[in-house]
C-alpha cells in the first residue's frame, strides 16, 4: 500500500491527520453536517457531500487555503493556453483532467472553455475511473457549506484569468473532507491538523486564516518566487505530489537553509532562470534522505530524487525539456512563463540573494 493510499485511508476517516513529522494524532472532531431544507433546492448541496464525491462548483466561490501562488507557475499555464504550439490547446486537456475527464477528446474550431457543448472529453461523465479521478483538485467543504480549495490554486486561478474563463467557470472538485459541522475555530484547527491549509506568506512570516485571500484569481495572492522555482524543478530535484503543499516545504528550506544560493537570479532571462533550477536541484539531490526540510518533514519525505535529472544528462530528461526555447518545436514550461511576462510587458528582476 502506497504512502498517498494510507493518506487517503486517514483523511477519508478524519479519525487521524498527518502532521508535519510525520506523526498521527487525533483529529477535532467533526459534528453532524447539517443538509440544506427542501426550500433550500436551489442551492448547491455541499454540505451533504462525502468524502470522495465530485462535486460541480462555480470557480469564483471557492476560497483558498494558501496566501501566495508561485506566479511564473501561471504564467506558463497562460502562455501554454494563450501562445501555445499544441495541435489542441492545452486548456481543455487541462480541464478535462481537472474534472475527472482524461484528457480533450473532440475540439471545435470556436471551442471556448465556458462553452462545455464545445468540446468533449475523454471519459464521458459518469464513466471516471480511479487513474481519472486521482489528479482532481481537492475541496474542504467549510462551516455554512463555503468550499475550501485544498490543491488546485494555480490551476483554478489560470482558468480564472482566461477570456473564456473566469469566475463563472465551472470545473468539478473532489471532496477531500466534510467539516461543515464545524465551528470556525475548531474547522481551522482541523485543517491545520490534517495539513490541509499553509498559514504562511510569501516572505515565511506566520498568517492567520483570516488573512487568507477570498477567491482565486491572480491579484488575491501573494507571488512566491521560490514557490514558482520549485515548480520548475519538478522531476529535476524531487518528484511532485506525495505531500500537500510540497513546495512551500522546499520554498520554506531555500529561504532559511542557506543552502541553495541563487544571488543574481534574474527571472526575466532564460539562461539565468535555468541556472537557478540546476543550482536548486543539485543542492537538492545532494541532502542525505534524513536530512529535515521544513515543518518536521525529511528530504526522503518530500521526494528528493536519488539522482539530479533523475539520472539523465542535462540535454536529457526533464531539464532537457526545460531548456527547449520559445522558439523550438516544443517550447520549455520556463519559455512559455517568459513569452508570456514578455508579451504583456511583466517584470520580476533580479534576485539579490539567500545568504
Amino acid at each position: 500500500m502506497t504512502t498517498r493510499t494510507i493518506r487517503r485511508i486517514l483523511q477519508a476517516a478524519l479519525a487521524t491527520a498527518l502532521i508535519g513529522a510525520g506523526a498521527l494524532v487525533a483529529a477535532p472532531a467533526q459534528a453532524a453536517p447539517k443538509c440544506p431544507s427542501p426550500s433550500d433546492a436551489a442551492r448547491p448541496n455541499y454540505m451533504c457531500a462525502q468524502v470522495g464525491d465530485l462535486v460541480d462548483v462555480r470557480i469564483g466561490d471557492v476560497h483558498p487555503t494558501q496566501p501566495s501562488l508561485g506566479y511564473d507557475e501561471v504564467y506558463y499555464k497562460l502562455g501554454r493556453y494563450t501562445l501555445g504550439k499544441d495541435a489542441v490547446n492545452k486548456k481543455f486537456d487541462d480541464w478535462c483532467e481537472a474534472n475527472g475527464q482524461g484528457q480533450a477528446a473532440t475540439v471545435a474550431p470556436y471551442a471556448r472553455l465556458d462553452d462545455p457543448a464545445s468540446f468533449t472529453c475523454t471519459i464521458p461523465v459518469g464513466q471516471e475511473t480511479e487513474a481519472s479521478i486521482e489528479p482532481m483538485k481537492t475541496v474542504v467543504i467549510g462551516p455554512g457549506g463555503k468550499l475550501y480549495l485544498s490543491d488546485g490554486h494555480h490551476t483554478l486561478t489560470s482558468f480564472y484569468e482566461l477570456a473564456d474563463g473566469g469566475p463563472n467557470l465551472h470545473v468539478r472538485l473532489r471532496v477531500l473532507g466534510n467539516l461543515s459541522g464545524l465551528g470556525q475555530p475548531q474547522f481551522w484547527a482541523a485543517m491545520q491538523a490534517n495539513g490541509w491549509t499553509w498559514l504562511k506568506d510569501a516572505h515565511g512570516e506566520p498568517i492567520s486564516p483570516k488573512q487568507l485571500p477570498s477567491s482565486v484569481g491572480l491579484a488575491n495572492f501573494q507571488d512566491d518566487t521560490y514557490r514558482s522555482l520549485l515548480y520548475f524543478a519538478r522531476d529535476i530535484g524531487y518528484s511532485a505530489d506525495s505531500v500537500p503543499f510540497q513546495e512551500f516545504y522546499w520554498g520554506d528550506w531555500v529561504r532559511t537553509s542557506g543552502a541553495v544560493d541563487l544571488t543574481g537570479w534574474d527571472r526575466d532571462d532564460l539562461a539565468s532562470y535555468l541556472a537557478a533550477v540546476k543550482t536548486l536541484s543539485l543542492v537538492q539531490t545532494s541532502l542525505a534522505p534524513s536530512t529535515v526540510i521544513s515543518g518536521g518533514f525529511t528530504a526522503a519525505q518530500l521526494d528528493v530524487l536519488p539522482a539530479w535529472n533523475n539520472g539523465a544528462a542535462a540535454a536529457k530528461g526533464e531539464f532537457g525539456k526545460l531548456s527547449k526555447p520559445y522558439t523550438d518545436a516544443k517550447p520549455g514550461k520556463l519559455a512559455y512563463a517568459l513569452a508570456f511576462k514578455a508579451l504583456h510587458g511583466i517584470t520580476s528582476g533580479t534576485l539579490a540573494g539567500t545568504r
